[in-house]
């Protein structure tokens, strides 16, 4: 029989090999921490941006406000909208001649026809015409 050597167990290569685990790892953590980097960073500006839009709306209501409030507004909404006259204006006011009867405009009705229940669980399984 030969003698065959047994290979030894060595410190050195059971180091290397247990580096290379804990190196693993951390290329492993490293690539996760890169992964929420990116997407927070993404969040961030999409934040950033609606942020933008809102510090726009928020100075054109104030601005808004400011003109609803002052004095120009208030005279501008009542001589247009609230029928108000200035001081030397003189008001017309249409009236309709003696004697006239105002016509009455027709209303219109719409009817709707009920649908049976058949045809409704139809529609919704099958999207078959509806037939106007």
């Amino acid at each position: 029989m030969r003698n065959m050597k047994r290979p030894g167990f060595s410190w050195r290569y059971t180091l290397i090999i247990i580096g290379l685990v804990v190196l693993a790892f951390l290329v492993m953590d490293f690539n996760n921490r890169m992964g929420a980097l990116r997407r927070l960073t993404a969040q961030k500006e999409e934040v950033a941006a609606e942020l933008g839009g809102q510090i726009g709306t928020q100075a054109a209501v104030q601005t808004q406000i400011a003109y609803a409030a002052s004095d120009d507004a208030v005279e501008q909404w009542a001589y247009e909208e609230g029928s108000m006259v200035r001081s030397g204006d003189v008001p017309v006011v249409p009236v309709a001649p003696s004697g006239s009867t105002p016509v009455p405009l027709p209303t219109t009705t719409t009817v709707s026809t009920p649908v049976p229940n058949w045809q409704f669980w139809l529609w919704l399984f099958v999207d078959a015409d509806r037939g106007g």
